[in-house]
């Protein structure tokens, strides 16, 4: 089964899901990495592991419209099966999506539906999870649908969280849980212990 990545920064997530199907851990070909960022450090580090890199984003594709089609036929041209979403900053498009429904994941540092929808990325979830005084935050991977952090929810894990825990101490716990969390749930719709809906 052939993967792409999107990420728009380091897409840690990426690399761990990259590295595991090259150890054999998963059995994926890391096919492409699609960032819109061209300085994105996912791009450099796909490179030189041997996938095929494409930065896509609205300085060479202006119109939205365009620019899904773009990444859709990029995608298709690689005949992938399964798109990973590592801190992928932009909303996809109605024609990537119905090109491969249900195939898009996406993971937020959350636990959706908390503290999830526009605006909710990055620190700022790990502050609002500190503000709400949440005995527990996690990790939810979820299908992408065109609505943030709205798509069907594949798997979640819960991790405790400490009174005294600052942002920083929630984020970290979240970093370090993410990327085998994501290997272990793709790992299990390719055995098919997780069946995506149709």
């Amino acid at each position: 089964m052939n993967i792409a990545f999107l990420a728009s920064y380091n897409g840690s997530s990426a690399k761990a899901i990259t590295e595991a199907c090259f150890d054999g851990e998963l059995r994926a070909s890391p096919t492409l990495m699609i960032s819109n960022n061209p300085n994105s450090k996912a791009l450099e580090w796909a490179l030189a592991k041997g996938l095929k890199t494409l930065c896509l984003n609205s300085k060479n594709y202006p119109d939205p419209d365009e620019l899904d089609c773009a990444i859709a036929q990029k995608l298709k041209d690689e005949k992938i099966k399964l798109i990973v979403c590592s801190g992928y900053m932009k909303l996809i498009g109605p024609e990537t999506i119905a090109a491969f429904p249900n195939a898009i994941l996406n993971v937020h540092p959350a636990l959706l539906p908390k503290h999830g929808g526009q605006g909710m990325y990055g620190r700022h979830i790990h502050e609002a999870v500190k503000a709400a005084h949440e005995a527990q935050t996690g990790i939810t991977i979820h299908l992408v649908n065109g609505e943030y952090d709205k798509g069907h929810v594949v798997a979640q894990k819960t991790i405790p969280l400490m009174p005294q825990d600052s942002v920083d101490d929630i984020e970290n716990k979240v970093k370090t849980a993410e990327p085998s969390f994501y290997i272990e749930t793709i790992k299990k719709i390719l055995s098919g212990e997780i069946i995506l809906p149709a």
